[in-house]
């Protein structure tokens, strides 16, 4: 029987994507913000409807050269609960990263322990948007405006989810999004930042930073990275985003499969269906309790691969724990998280996952409740 993998990355027809990208060979034009980059953050910024849509080569360079073109000093109040990405892009900024324990339904950061954290060294909230849920965005940015603090959302999780009929790239002073091939929107690999308002010249500051720090021709002001967007990921981006529609839909889909069977079983957490929130499906996460179900999240994990069944421990360790942070950060200071990081298992979650595979792994997992 043929393996299922715990993501596959959609992609165009094949002849769509060769007649995005035939022009290319007519202008020779493949990098340096070309044709096909301007349109993508053109159509990304209606979609998203923000303002301002900057584009990057991953997630992981938008995100730490925003940190560097904000500005930011001292600390950074964050969750623990996310992809080790986000404490990186922090660390290395030369920022100090503050965890903030988890919620335990929706896995996103509990805005009612931010407060407690905040000292005179705190300079921003870094938040992350989890599986797809969002974050309690109203609570944070009441926080934040108390105190004087800026808000940047790793929203690597959540493109296309709305709040209120708002797109989450509308809160906050900016957002992060990862257009890595396995995300629900992809640009083989690829990221952007965005944001309304011009926020003291952000959008010229993030253009020079990920082309070296070049402001023109003979002005070099600041120390850039290399990590802008070529034209071939931008084509894959325009080709998506004209699809997200349909592969949002079979998206839910799958997730109502594995509702059907799920919902309701002793010793399986699913996550809430968050009000007023319409969701893109990004991911199935289910928390095991082992007494409840009389077996862990690792045996399931197991058990599951010796079927051809791939699962991923999505977010096992805590990047708090991690070798390279080891005796610099408490794991014990957020529970939940910790918690949740021994207990959570993502089910494989694609848009051409049929619902025979969801029945099949659902029929697995039940027939291991003991």
């Amino acid at each position: 029987m043929e393996e299922i993998l715990v993501t596959r990355s959609s992609m165009p027809g094949y002849e769509e994507y060769i007649e995005e990208i035939r022009e290319l060979w007519d202008s020779h034009w493949l990098t340096n913000m070309g044709k096909k980059h301007r349109e993508l953050e053109q159509k990304l910024s209606s979609y998203l409807g923000v303002e301002h849509v900057s584009l990057f080569s991953n997630g992981h360079m938008a995100l730490e050269l925003l940190l560097q073109a904000m500005n930011l000093t001292g600390e950074v109040i964050t969750t623990p609960f996310t992809f080790v990405s986000t404490t990186h892009a922090i660390v290395r900024n030369g920022l100090v990263p503050v965890f903030c324990d988890i919620r335990p339904d929706d896995y996103t950061i509990d805005a009612e322990k931010i407060e407690s954290l905040i000292t005179e060294k705190t300079s921003a909230i870094l938040p992350v948007h989890v599986y797809g849920s969002i974050c309690d965005v109203e609570a944070i940015g009441a926080v934040a405006k108390k105190h004087h603090l800026k808000v940047i959302y790793d929203a690597a999780h959540a493109f296309g989810t709305e709040y209120k009929g708002r797109g989450v790239a509308a809160f906050g002073d900016a957002s992060m999004f990862s257009f890595h091939a396995t995300k629900v929107f992809h640009t083989i690999e690829g990221g952007a930042v965005c944001f309304n308002g011009e926020q003291d010249g952000l959008t010229e500051d993030l253009y020079g930073l990920k082309n070296f720090g070049i402001r023109n021709e003979e002005v070099v002001d600041a120390v850039g990275a290399n990590s802008k967007m070529n034209e071939f990921q931008a084509a894959m981006g325009l080709c998506n985003l004209r699809h997200i529609a349909e592969e949002t839909e079979k998206r839910a889909r799958v997730a109502a499969r594995y509702r059907e069977h799920l919902t309701g079983v002793s010793g399986i957490k699913l996550s809430p269906v968050q009000k007023d929130v319409r969701p893109n499906y990004a991911y199935f996460p289910v928390v095991f309790d082992e007494k409840l179900f009389g077996c862990g999240r690792d045996e399931i994990c197991e058990m599951l691969k010796r079927h051809g069944i791939f699962t991923r421990k999505y977010f096992y360790p805590l990047t708090s724990s991690f070798e390279c942070y080891r005796n610099r950060y408490d794991a014990s200071a957020t529970p939940v998280a910790s918690e949740t990081s021994r207990r959570v298992l993502t089910l494989p979650m694609y848009a051409d996952l049929t619902e025979e595979d969801v029945d099949r792994i659902c029929g697995l997992i039940l027939q291991a409740k003991r």
